[in-house]
C-alpha cells in the first residue's frame, strides 16, 4: 500500500519556487521561507496570480511524479506541469475505446453517478440523524431528499444513453442542492445558499464549495495522471479542449464525501463566518486570502482521516481514495476486473 503523501499548497503572492538538493525551497523577498523534501509530496498547488517556479524544479517534479498547478487566488484551475506522458499505450488505447463505445461509456459512468448519489444520501441521512430531533421540518426534508435519491439511484441502473444518465443526475442535484439548507445548523442569515451558483459563485456557502471542489479536482487529476489513464478522455463528461472530463468524472464520487463535509463542518462549527468572504462589484462572493489558509488547513486535515476502504477492505486514508480509485478504473479497462468498483462511504 502506497504511504499517503501531501500536497504543498501555496498561497503566497510574489513567492519563488525553486529546487534545492532533494528538496523544493520556497522564498519570497529574497529570504527562504520553506523547505520540503519532494520524496514528501505528491503535488503541489499554488494559489496566486504572481507565484512562479524554476525550469529545474519543474524537471525535478515532473522526474519524481509530482504534479504542479497554478490555480487563481480564488481556487481557479489555470495551468499544470508534467513530464512525458507515463503509462502504458494499451492502457490509453482501451480507454479511448471505451469512451468511444457508449454502452461501456454507460457502465462506468453509471457506476461513479450511483455512487455519487449514494454518497449524497449518507451526508444527509447523517445529517438527519445527527440533528433531525432539533428541527422537524428539517428531519422531513433531508427524509424526502434522501428517498429521491434513492429512487435516481434505481434509475442509473436502466439508463440506456449517457443522455439519460446526464438527465437523472441533473435531477438529483437539484434535489441535492434544495435540501443543502438544511444540512447547515448555523443559523446566521449571511450564511444561506438557495441552490447552486458558480461562475461566479453567489455567496459564501458556494464560495467555499467552488474552491474545495477545485482542490478535489487537482487530486483527481494527479492521480489519474499518475496510473497512466488520460485526464482529458471522461466517460460521463464530453471532450472539450482544456478540460479534465475523465477528473471530473472521477470527482463525482467524492463531492459530498469529501468537499461538502469539509464546508458543513467549518460553517456548522463557525470556523469560518461570512467575515471570511468578500463580495465583488459583480456581485461575486469569494473567500478572503487568510481564510483560504484556514480552509487549506481543515482540507489537509480531513485527508488525514482513515477509513476502511469498502472494495479493498484496507484502512486507508481520505486523501488516498481518488488514487486507489484511478488504479482501479485501470484494473477495470484493462480487464482485471469486471465492472468498475466506485468509491461507496458508509
Amino acid at each position: 500500500m502506497k504511504k499517503h503523501l501531501n500536497t504543498l499548497f501555496v498561497t503566497m503572492e510574489g513567492a519563488y519556487l525553486r529546487k534545492d538538493g532533494a528538496a523544493v525551497e520556497i522564498r519570497h523577498d529574497g529570504e527562504s521561507k520553506l523547505r520540503v523534501p519532494l520524496h514528501n509530496l505528491e503535488g503541489i498547488a499554488c494559489f496566486g496570480w504572481d507565484i512562479g517556479a524554476s525550469a529545474s524544479l519543474i524537471a525535478a517534479c515532473a522526474e519524481a511524479g509530482v504534479a504542479i498547478s497554478f490555480h487563481n487566488p480564488h481556487g481557479k484551475f489555470m495551468a499544470a506541469t508534467r513530464g512525458y506522458t507515463s503509462g502504458n499505450v494499451l492502457l490509453r488505447r482501451e480507454q479511448y475505446r471505451r469512451a468511444d463505445h457508449e454502452p461501456a461509456a454507460v457502465a462506468i459512468a453509471a457506476n461513479m453517478l450511483a455512487a455519487k448519489l449514494s454518497n449524497s444520501r449518507q451526508v444527509m441521512m447523517r445529517a438527519a440523524r445527527d440533528h433531525g430531533d432539533k428541527s422537524a421540518t428539517r428531519a422531513f426534508a433531508l427524509s424526502q431528499a434522501a428517498d429521491f435519491l434513492a429512487v435516481r439511484i434505481g434509475l442509473l441502473g436502466r439508463a440506456t444513453s449517457l443522455d439519460s444518465l446526464r438527465g437523472i443526475e441533473g435531477d438529483a442535484a437539484a434535489a441535492y442542492f434544495a435540501a443543502f439548507p438544511h444540512l447547515l445548523v448555523n443559523h446566521d442569515p449571511a450564511i444561506a445558499i438557495t441552490g447552486r451558483s458558480r461562475r461566479p459563485p453567489l455567496d459564501p456557502v458556494n464560495a467555499l464549495l467552488s474552491f474545495l471542489y477545485s482542490l478535489l479536482m487537482h487530486d483527481c487529476r494527479s492521480a489519474l495522471e499518475s496510473c497512466g489513464l488520460d485526464p482529458q478522455c471522461g466517460f460521463l463528461h464530453r471532450d472539450r479542449p482544456g478540460r479534465p472530463s475523465l477528473a471530473l468524472d472521477l470527482m463525482e464520487e467524492f463531492r459530498s464525501f469529501l468537499a461538502d463535509r469539509v464546508a458543513l463542518t467549518l460553517f456548522n462549527r463557525r470556523q469560518l463566518t461570512a467575515t471570511d468572504f468578500r463580495t465583488e462589484e459583480s456581485g461575486a462572493v469569494l473567500l478572503k486570502d487568510d481564510s483560504r489558509k484556514a480552509v487549506l488547513v481543515a482540507w489537509q486535515e480531513r485527508k488525514q482521516d482513515e477509513i476502511t476502504h469498502p472494495f479493498l477492505d484496507e484502512t486507508v486514508t481520505v486523501g488516498m481514495l481518488p488514487q486507489l480509485q484511478a488504479r482501479l478504473l485501470a484494473r477495470h479497462l484493462r480487464g482485471d476486473l469486471d465492472a468498475y468498483p466506485a468509491f461507496l462511504s458508509k
